[in-house]
């Protein structure tokens, strides 16, 4: 008898559970009584002080204008920057000129690659002909040599044929190498209106933003001074 009951107690309180949580879910909640609230006000809160409000006006003059260092010296200037462009010198140039461009409104700025000198020019020119050349060798010397009358290939074509990949690499490598040198001229010169203002040939450095901004005001106002020279005197 005791087994019994505790058999229904063990299923019909799981199943008593479950019916529960079947009618919690589908019964709506009953909705909270609402209490009264009780607000306290602070006294304090209430007064709000008047506030002042102080109205600034800005002095105008009709006759005031801002004047900068290159207002009117630029106009119809032309700056060129002649700088070495295998050297990666490019960025320096474009920083260069917008800075110019700021100071000095209405000024032109010209950017140029400056190339090397003739002879270093032209053997950058020879350079890949060398290289496509060692190239070719190395991998068909067996077929150009018979036709250019050499019946025993040289020592040194066995030499590189023996390692024929790190043969061409070092000869790709190696004449890229020389061939960038070449044809780097290392220049970085500054011509305000066709005058040499600054060169890094001749010193040997970049100039500074600052250094370039007086040099080319400098050279500006000269030109502006023998020209107002110029106009009075014939006038």
């Amino acid at each position: 008898m005791k087994m019994d009951r505790a058999k229904f107690v063990l299923i019909g309180l799981p199943i008593y559970l479950f019916c529960s949580d079947i009618l919690s879910i589908f019964t709506p909640p009953q909705p909270s009584p609402a209490w009264p609230t009780h607000v306290r006000h602070d006294p304090r809160s209430l007064y709000q002080p008047p506030t002042t409000q102080l109205v600034q006006e800005q002095l105008r003059f009709p006759s005031q204008k801002t004047i900068g260092i290159g207002s009117e010296i630029g106009v119809g200037s032309t700056i060129n920057i002649n700088f070495c462009s295998s050297c990666s010198y490019r960025g320096n140039a474009v920083t260069m000129k917008n800075m110019l461009q700021a100071t000095f409104p209405g000024i032109s700025v010209i950017l140029a690659n400056q190339p090397p000198p003739l002879p270093k020019n032209l053997l950058s020119k020879v350079v890949p002909i060398v290289q496509v050349g060692i190239m070719g060798i190395v991998v068909a010397g067996e077929q150009i040599f018979p036709r250019l009358g050499i019946v025993t290939p040289p020592s040194w074509y066995y030499s590189l044929r023996a390692n024929r990949f790190r043969s061409i690499a070092s000869t790709w490598l190696l004449g890229n190498f020389i061939q960038s040198y070449l044809q780097s001229s290392g220049a970085f010169e500054v011509y305000c209106n066709g005058e040499l203002v600054f060169s890094k040939l001749m010193e040997k450095r970049f100039p500074s933003e600052i250094e370039l901004r007086d040099l080319v005001s400098k050279r500006l106002s000269n030109l502006r001074v023998v020209g107002g020279m110029g106009e009075g005197f014939w006038s």
